[in-house]
């Protein structure tokens, strides 16, 4: 398995969380003697949503509200098998969606 690349990809809503968690991922890669590109921060994907105040009158006054999807990538070179273990072994805080390809 030394060698390879492994890619791992972090998706949340909350940025403080992905953060954290990214800096979790690094010094375990760190620890495990594995060369390490990031975390790279990808775009922040918002998605917005408009509704009505009112659902009879005042067609006019509306409120708008947003989702913003924060991402990181983090790339891990000449990766062992110790690396992988650690890898698959971190608690990351809740709402966080990791994505690890090889």
């Amino acid at each position: 398995m030394a060698g390879q690349r492994v890619r791992i990809k972090l998706k949340s809503f909350d940025s403080k969380a992905i953060d954290l968690s990214a800096q979790t991922i690094v010094d375990s890669a760190k620890r495990s003697g594995a060369k390490i590109s990031g975390p790279i921060p990808l775009p922040t994907r918002i998605k917005k949503f408009t509704t009505l105040r009112s659902p009879h009158v005042n067609i006019t006054a509306r409120e708008q509200f947003e989702m913003r999807t924060y991402k990181r990538m983090i790339d891990i070179y000449d990766t062992t098998t110790e690396t992988m273990s650690s890898l698959m072994n971190i608690e990351l805080p809740a709402g966080v969606y990791i994505e690890i390809k090889q």
